[in-house]
């Protein structure tokens, strides 16, 4: 087995690591704690211009066609400097993904060249409703079709970028009679569209220059054109997508844990007690061998994910244990690292508390890791019957 990265490869994570380092470090503090929407939007424009909002896109529609161990590897880099510009490109990757998937050759022309050159800051993934989280089948939101429009009326929560985002795919229940999950198709819905508002911004516990918002439509009329793929196959969709974003979640996670632990391991070598570095103590030296571990067999786990959906191959089952263990991991490497660093591991004078709060959601976004247990167990069960 080659685990070599390819020349694109290299080229794509170096690329990323520069552009994080150089553009999105120096302002990371200053977004987590003040509103500086310019500067953030001016950062995913670079994003694009570098060619990181279509990692996995064809080139046809503006995309790098670079792969999806490029888009793992992307990611990973982008969040080891700020998390929120990392949910932000990963969610961006995955719209584009989809509407290549299963959008018309107009939808694909209309809307992905835009998302990946940055002329829309970003897109929008509608899926998520108050009853309709860990079970997306049970959404409220319906579109009826009146002629030749189609009506929507919902509400869509916690939807990453949806003050800025220029196109969202949007899930609604088609056939009300169907069975759960199976009369659900898939929209694009341009914001701007009259009956279409996008609510407040959420107070969040970390990732803040990133808004996260309520969608609500009331009589919102879209063209019936705007409905993407096959009438009441949306939920096929949804989940499929949903497997390819944990890749990408679980590559944030897997950067921000590897930034808090790296930072840790330097601190460790500079601060002294007891007269000697803390570097020397074996207390220390087993928080910093168990997190790089963890997250060396995360990033694998993350590898054999991203090559299996790159080559076509089933990945579903190895997204959910990559992205599980991948967050969960991270999470513990950012407390490690607190707990190296004392007192100041607590206090904003250092990166490390900022990296503990953007960690934290990394382990619910895209299905939380309960559910993803769930899925992997029954998975499993199912291939030995």
């Amino acid at each position: 087995m080659n685990l070599d990265l390819t020349e694109d490869q290299r080229m794509i994570k170096d690329m990323a690591e520069n552009f994080a380092k150089t553009e999105l470090e120096p302002v990371a503090a200053k977004l987590d704690e003040a509103d500086d929407r310019e500067t953030f939007l001016k950062n995913l424009k670079k994003a694009a211009e570098l060619g990181l909002m279509g990692i996995n896109v064809k080139s046809e529609y503006g995309g790098s066609e670079a792969g999806v161990v490029a888009f793992s590897l992307a990611i990973t880099e982008i969040g080891k400097a700020c998390a929120s510009t990392g949910v932000t490109t990963s969610v961006n990757n995955m719209v584009c993904e989809v509407i290549q998937a299963i959008g018309t050759e107009e939808q694909k022309k209309s809307y992905i060249p835009k998302i990946c050159s940055g002329e829309y800051p970003a897109g929008g993934f509608g899926l998520t409703e108050t009853t309709a989280g860990s079970d997306p089948a049970g959404m409220r939101c319906s579109a009826v079709l009146d002629g030749d429009q189609w009506v929507l009326n919902g509400n869509k929560i916690f939807i990453t970028s949806a003050e800025y985002a220029g196109v969202f795919v949007v899930w609604a229940i088609t056939d009300k009679s169907a069975p759960k999950g199976k009369g659900i198709s898939t929209f694009l819905v341009e914001n701007g569209t009259k009956g279409f508002t996008v609510g407040r911004a959420e107070h969040k516990m970390g990732q803040h220059a990133s808004v996260t918002n309520e969608l609500i439509f009331e009589d919102c009329r879209i063209p019936k054109s705007a409905i993407m793929g096959k009438l009441h196959q949306g939920f096929r969709t949804a989940v499929g997508e949903l497997a390819g974003g944990r890749i990408g979640i679980g590559s944030l996670g897997l950067g921000i844990g590897q930034a808090a632990i790296e930072y840790a391991a330097k601190y460790a070598l500079e601060r002294k007690q007891f007269n000697q570095s803390i570097s020397e103590f074996q207390a220390i030296q087993w928080m910093i061998a168990e997190s790089y571990t963890e997250l060396e067999a995360a990033r694998l786990l993350l590898m054999n994910a991203a090559f299996n959906k790159e080559r076509g191959r089933p990945f579903a089952r190895e997204a959910s244990m990559a992205k599980y263990f991948a967050t969960e991991t991270a999470e513990r490497a950012c407390y490690n690292a607190m707990q190296i660093l004392g007192g100041y591991g607590y206090t904003r004078e250092f990166p490390v508390e900022r990296f503990a709060r953007d960690v934290r959601i990394t382990s619910v976004y895209e299905g939380t890791n309960q559910i993803q247990r769930l899925i992997i167990a029954r998975d499993i069960l199912s291939s030995l019957k």
